[in-house]
């Protein structure tokens, strides 16, 4: 089996898993595993094709939820300049919504790429926490945030005013849909000359440089797209659960998300998709532990990178390509 045929035959196999897991899986379960699986998905393009390990993740996660659940509530006043003069922007449309979340973390991610860059290493991951921990804190001084109650009831409307929301397979198929493009725009990223660029300067920045290429700008760009998809995510997860709160934007969900792409395989295609989905099912069943459930995470995590230094998905394809060879 050739890789092309692997990616194939993986790609169809976890679609017909999606399409009939609602028959036997609770679907809230399902939407929440896909929204962390897409945010996993962008992390993993920055941190496993790109090199770049980010500890902020989470700052473009939790202001996309809030950007996505403020508009659809509340909608916008605009004030025309020099004029004061007021517009009011009734509620947007459920995908208006989302686009607006992901056009919020989209900035937001240009912005803190703008500084981040500029260091390497262990230096970019901590002005990454650092502008995270500043995003935190101004979520909860910021008057539209709602504090720690953060926007609650927020209306999921009709999807293109046609598809009802508040019907739970309605908003299942949506929420899929969505995760399938914005896993296909990554898996195109990859395979792009950009994505190949970016696994250039991964391996080896110097060389890349010197090949003529201004790898700033492609980190840049890379770091830009990253947030844009985990916006998307914490936008879409917003809409599901009604609801967007301080903690997706708190410090501790930026390691979640680098558990869920270790745990899967890092710089794999499907691992961040599995890494997601064993982590959220291990926080959903294990629950009644509590607090232990961080301390069974911490022993997966160590059993992983002491066992499966590639990861789950990461081993299963070492294992293929040796018997490929063999």
């Amino acid at each position: 089996m050739n890789e092309v045929t692997y990616q194939r035959t993986a790609f169809i196999a976890m679609m017909v898993f999606f399409i009939v897991a609602p028959a036997f899986i609770y679907p809230v379960f399902l939407m929440k595993a896909l929204c962390f699986a897409l945010f996993a998905c962008a992390f993993n393009l920055l941190i496993g094709f790109g090199g770049l390990l980010s500890f902020g993740h989470a700052m473009f996660l939790g202001m996309a939820g809030y950007a996505a659940a403020y508009t659809a509530k509340a909608g916008v006043n605009l004030t025309i300049p020099f004029t004061g003069m007021g517009i009011f922007l009734p509620p947007f449309s459920t995908e208006l919504a989302i686009l607006a979340g992901v056009l919020a973390s989209t900035v937001l991610g240009y912005l803190a790429g703008l500084l981040a860059i500029r260091r390497q290493g262990i230096y970019f991951a901590m002005v990454t926490l650092a502008l995270a921990q500043m995003v935190f804190f101004f979520c909860v001084q910021a008057p539209f945030t709602g504090g720690e109650d953060g926007i609650q009831a927020v209306p999921r409307g009709r999807f293109l005013g046609m598809l009802d929301l508040n019907q739970m397979m309605n908003l299942y198929w949506v929420v899929l849909g969505i995760f399938t493009a914005g896993f296909l725009l990554i898996f195109r990223i990859i395979n792009s000359p950009f994505g190949q660029v970016l696994k250039a300067i991964r391996e080896n920045e110097a060389r890349a440089t010197s090949l003529g290429y201004r790898t700033d700008h492609y980190k840049l760009l890379a770091f830009v797209l990253s947030a844009g998809l985990a916006g998307l995510a914490g936008a879409t997860k917003a809409i599901v659960f009604q609801l967007a709160s301080l903690t997706d934007v708190h410090w501790s969900m930026s390691g979640e998300v680098v558990l869920m792409t270790l745990l899967g395989g890092l710089g794999t295609i499907f691992g961040p998709v599995l890494g997601a989905f064993i982590i959220i099912a291990m926080q959903n069943y294990l629950a009644e532990l509590g607090a232990w459930v961080t301390i069974v995470q911490g022993v997966i995590f160590v059993v992983c990178v002491l066992a499966f230094r590639r990861g789950i998905v990461g081993e299963l394809e070492a294992w293929l390509q040796r018997r490929r060879r063999g």
